[in-house]
């Protein structure tokens, strides 16, 4: 396994504001890492500097390379969706394909149009007559098309309904990803994303709060169900945090066992949504 992305110290700043202050992680390879945080955290800023769309401080390479200087070479390597479109309104389909397969070395025309194929977008339609899931559909088949060692997603499915969002990342996995690639995304739909992603960095002020595999947080973290009643007793174990859910009282625990925490109520593992918020509202308090 090998290190697709390595920063150290990673800073960058708007004025006063912090947008990164001093992110140090590392993302292996054949991963799929949600970056998840709240708006104006420093998800995109993070981003940009990956994709080095931005200036930045402190150390960063991806895979190998520095994005400030190499960033050509580095675009031969990598792909990217964003949440909004960019492609031309007047742009035809075929078009968009021609475009590509023009720019790209790696792109691969006949796998685009075998995805396309499976989709209800028309090759003759212009780019600006389709809905939002079509486009981000069209992206998703440019994407897939190019032989890209990493992948980066910035809320790809924002705005779009239920469906288009599970076929989207079910195309991601069937048709996309494998061992040799990487995928790093962010969204706040995690609920969604949780059960395909392998690892989960939760960022919030520029800072990282957590950077876990997905098959770690169950040894770090677990959720406590309890009767009213037994909620006091259940506090002085110093819980992360405290809700209420369907007339019981619901902890999240960081480094307690399962075996301490069965003798009080129900335990299981903490989904990743009631994680995120258990951390920022702690570290923000």
């Amino acid at each position: 396994m090998s290190t697709v992305i390595r920063a150290r110290g990673l800073s960058r700043s708007y004025g006063a504001l912090r947008a990164l202050d001093g992110v140090d992680f590392d993302i292996e390879s054949g991963r799929i890492v949600g970056l998840i945080g709240p708006n104006g955290a420093g998800k995109t800023t993070a981003l940009k500097a990956v994709l080095g769309l931005g200036p930045f401080d402190g150390e960063l390479e991806v895979l190998g390379l520095d994005p400030r200087r190499q960033r050509a070479e580095l675009m031969q390597q990598v792909c990217f969706i964003a949440d909004t479109a960019v492609l031309p309104r007047w742009m035809k389909v075929r078009q968009a394909l021609d475009v590509v397969e023009g720019l790209h070395p790696r792109f691969r025309r006949e796998r685009a149009a075998a995805f396309l194929a499976r989709t209800e977008i028309p090759a003759g339609k212009r780019i600006g007559q389709l809905s939002k899931g079509m486009i981000t559909q069209l992206h998703l088949a440019l994407v897939m098309a190019i032989d890209a060692k990493l992948l980066v997603l910035d809320e790809p499915t924002l705005g779009l309904d239920i469906i288009y969002r599970k076929d989207f990342y079910a195309a991601l996995l069937d048709d996309y990803f494998d061992e040799e690639r990487t995928i790093l995304l962010t969204t706040h739909q995690v609920e969604e994303v949780e059960n395909i992603l392998t690892d989960v960095m939760f960022i919030s002020h520029g800072r990282v709060l957590l950077n876990e595999s997905m098959a770690a947080l169950g040894d770090k973290f677990l959720e406590l169900a309890v009767r009213p009643d037994r909620a006091d007793a259940v506090r002085a174990l110093h819980p992360l945090s405290e809700r209420q859910g369907l007339g019981r009282n619901v902890f999240l625990f960081e480094g307690r066992s399962r075996e301490e925490l069965a003798e009080h109520g129900d335990v299981r593992v903490p989904g990743v949504a009631d994680l995120f918020v258990a951390k920022v509202r702690r570290a923000s308090a």
